[in-house]
Parts: structure tokens; sequence; C-alpha cells
């Protein structure tokens, strides 16, 4: 595989999408205010308490907020299942179905730039967030916990980008794919730990999480990374990352390949 040609394709993703740095900055700007809502939550549930929950107390449970922030800005596609089911609905996947470059590919190029000038744009407002919360911030002093956790954020995004390019290869069977994708990304937001630590739940309910992948989407890291998934646990749960990890790239291998047969089928 020539990666000359992906490197082009993350540079010209690069161009196109600093043209919307504004918007990227003002989305950034906004997806802090759900954060300032949950902080106050939070802060009213231990003062009602007057203990932890689970192991957290208000200061832990402010920083898992800030992390899962910051985590979501990481690896969070930017609208790519929309962009790849127009490319489809517009008959626009045309020009690379001739071409000798690899869809698949050519859309993780572009997610990765996308990621990266997000990143970028937002790490400004999400430092003032950070400094301000400053006395909460608790870093890993073990070099095995970072290595881990950059090794678990890095599947958590490739398994949330697979799994959005799998929802856009619907579109290739039905016209509008948006009930499905909002239906599914409505127990994604839920069962990944945007809501709340997943730790928190009864311990048969976090065993029935552990076999699905949405855990493993940002929950897992950021566990890592707060020292909560040790020993057994850790490992089992690298485990259970990667062999999602593979399921989601097969179920993304294999969509557009059946996909790109129906696709002919009916055009033909």
């Amino acid at each position: 595989m020539n990666l000359r040609k992906y490197a082009k394709v993350f540079d010209i993703g690069l161009q196109n999408t600093f043209v919307y740095r504004w918007n990227f900055l003002l989305r950034a700007l906004f997806n802090l205010v759900p954060l300032a809502g949950t902080v106050l939550i939070w802060r009213a549930i231990f003062r009602e308490r007057g203990s932890d929950v689970a192991g957290y107390d208000y200061e832990s449970m402010v920083w898992y907020f800030l992390l899962t922030v910051l985590v979501n800005n990481l690896i969070a596609p930017t609208e790519d299942e929309w962009q790849i089911a127009s490319d489809i609905r517009d008959g626009q996947i045309n020009s690379f179905l001739t071409k000798p470059l690899n869809y698949l590919g050519y859309r993780l190029s572009l997610y990765g730039s996308y990621r990266i000038l997000y990143t970028v744009v937002t790490l400004a407002p999400l430092a003032l967030v950070l400094w301000h919360f400053r006395s909460f911030v608790t870093l890993p002093a073990s070099p095995e916990t970072w290595a881990l956790t950059i090794v678990s954020t890095a599947m958590a995004a490739m398994i949330q980008f697979f799994l959005a390019y799998s929802l856009a290869m619907l579109a290739f069977w039905i016209l509008e794919i948006s009930t499905i994708v909002f239906i599914l990304y409505s127990f994604e937001y839920f069962l990944s730990g945007q809501t709340f630590p997943l730790d928190i739940m009864q311990g048969w309910l976090q065993g029935a999480l552990r076999v699905l992948p949405f855990s493993y989407e940002l929950f897992f890291p950021i566990s890592i990374f707060l020292g909560r998934s040790r020993g057994a646990d850790l490992w089992s749960g690298l485990a259970i990352q990667a062999a999602w990890l593979a399921v989601m790239w097969l179920a993304a291998h294999t969509m557009f390949r059946r996909g790109v047969r129906h696709y002919q089928a009916v055009g033909g």
C-alpha cells in the first residue's frame, strides 16, 4: 500500500478542516456547558450525601468528567458517518471504486486530520477549565499507566471510528440512516461513561457492560488513567477491547465490500 497517497489525503483534510476552525472553537466552547451542569449536579449530590460515591469523592468525580471531555475531543468522530453516507447517496463513492485508493484508508486519514485539528483548536478553552480545577487534577506516577492509557485510548478511537463507518455503510441499503444512528448513539452516550462513571453501577451491571463495546469507547481508558482498573481486570479489559476493535474493523470491511456489490448490482 502506497502510504504517500494517504499522507496527501491527511494533508488535504487538514487544509479543508482548517477553514472551519472557528466552527470547531465555538463547538468546543459550547461543549463545556454540559460539563458545567454536570459539575453543579455532582456538587449538590456530594453535599447531600456527605460521603463518597463508589470510591469517588467530589474532586475525583470532577476530574473524571474533565477527562471525559478531553478524551472525547481526542477520539470522537466528527460527523464522519454523515459525510460517508452522503458520499454513498450522492454517488461520490463512484470515484473511489475506479481509483487505486482504499476508501476505508481514505476516511481513516481524514478522521486523523479532523481529530488533530479539532484537538489543537479546543486546547485553549479546555486548558482554562483544567487550570480552574487544577487542585482536582491527579496524574498517575507510573510510566506503565501512561503507556497503557495511550494504547487503550488509541483502540477506543479506532472502535469509535469503525463503528461510525459501519453505521454509514447502511446507506448502501437504506436512504436515511439518521434514526438508526441516533438510537445507537443514545445507547453509546449512556453506556460509554459520558453521563456517569460506569463503576458506580451495581456489580452485575458492570459485568454485563464489560462484554459490550460501549465502555471501551471512553470509560475504560479513563479508568486506567485514574488507576481504577488494575491487575487482572486491567489486562482482561485490554484483551476485550482489542477483540472489539478486531470485530469493528471486520464489520467495517465486510459491510463496505457487500455494500459495493449491492450498489453495483442496483446501478447495473
